[in-house]
């Protein structure tokens, strides 16, 4: 059950609305001025603050800046109830760090439903996602469900992309961010010599191009078509405005971005020293996750030179590992498609 306190001089309002919260299935706790509800905020931690301005002894403003100066109170919800909102005292609230501004008298179904909007944030920055397209998707997909921000991809433009064209470019200036509605992509950089090294593999449903959009950056790979693909293209200035209007939500992406580069450096890392056998092991167990959902004996539908590309190899030594992996019985190859039939085995190869 979520609590909620209520911070307000005027006893009527302040019961009313314990009494609403109550019956919404809330656990109230209520105080008569701003030191009184600081005091039970650092004792009780409650899941969200509903406080009124204008208090004796210590108004909204400073109740909010105390709880923001207390690591064990900073990040709790908070909502300022007023009889009516000056810009000046609007702005000064927001740039102190509330959440919203109801001003009195209100509607039930409006303060309950910035009530849930706002535990839904907060339900969404505490919850950790993977470090990578996954966690983007989940992300994305919960802030969408959540109405915190509106970047439904079926209310945007789909491009239809045949096989082996680009998406975007490396060292193009972003101006869209990529929903892959079907079919399936890959990033690749391209080395010195011209060889292709894929730096990731996106599957239907999710997001692509985003790293230089949060970090206002070139390209740094090139995104190119596997399998035909339908392509959402959500305007880079939509996805940008919608994120960064909300400092906290801004926060969450940067982080999960940070997550992304660091297991794209640990990759290298593993391609650098792990030998061929690991890294043809781990390229297929990645792409069998990533492409049937870790579904066991479904044939990996992409090619030899891909896969290569994957591991940063020749197709010749992709191709007489993957033969030594068939007489081990850790896969099978029939018509040219790959299975793999001990993922476990195969997962855990020492050497």
């Amino acid at each position: 059950m979520k609590r909620i306190l209520i911070i307000d001089d005027h006893d009527i309002i302040r019961e009313n609305i314990a009494e609403i919260l109550s019956l919404a299935g809330y656990k109230t706790f209520t105080a008569e001025n701003g030191k009184k509800g600081v005091e039970l905020a650092l004792q009780e931690k409650p899941d969200l603050i509903i406080c009124d301005i204008m208090m004796p002894e210590l108004d909204g403003f400073g109740v909010l800046h105390l709880l923001h100066k207390n690591p064990a109170t900073e990040h709790i919800p908070f909502i300022f109830l007023t009889a009516k909102v000056e810009r000046s005292d609007f702005r000064k609230g927001m740039e102190m760090g509330a959440d919203d501004f109801i001003t009195k008298p209100f509607d039930d179904i409006e303060l309950l439903n910035a009530i849930e909007i706002r535990l839904k944030k907060k339900d969404i920055l505490e919850q950790k996602y993977a470090g990578n397209e996954l966690g983007m998707k989940e992300l994305m997909k919960d802030l969408n469900l959540s109405g915190l921000i509106n970047l439904d991809p079926e209310k945007f433009d789909v491009e239809s992309v045949s096989k082996r064209q680009f998406v975007y470019s490396e060292n193009k200036r972003p101006r869209f961010l990529y929903y892959l509605k079907s079919g399936k992509v890959k990033t690749y950089k391209l080395h010195e010599d011209g060889k292709e090294y894929i730096t990731n593999l996106y599957n239907a449903g999710e997001y692509l191009g985003y790293i230089a959009l949060l970090e206002n950056s070139l390209y740094d790979d090139t995104a190119e078509v596997l399998e035909d693909a339908e392509l959402a293209m959500i305007p880079a200035q939509d996805f940008l405005q919608l994120v960064f209007n909300d400092m906290a939500i801004a926060t969450k992406f940067i982080r999960l971005v940070s997550h992304n580069v660091k297991e794209k450096e640990d990759r290298l890392l593993h391609l650098a020293y792990d030998s061929l056998r690991k890294r043809v092991a781990k390229a297929l167990v990645d792409i069998q996750q990533k492409f049937s959902a870790g579904a066991d004996n479904h044939a990996i539908e992409i090619s030899r030179e891909d896969i290569a590309q994957y591991v940063g190899t020749a197709t010749e030594s992709l191709i007489r590992t993957l033969s030594d992996f068939k007489g081990e019985k850790l896969i099978e190859i029939k018509e040219g498609k790959i299975r793999i039939t001990d993922l476990a085995r195969l997962g855990n190869l020492l050497y």
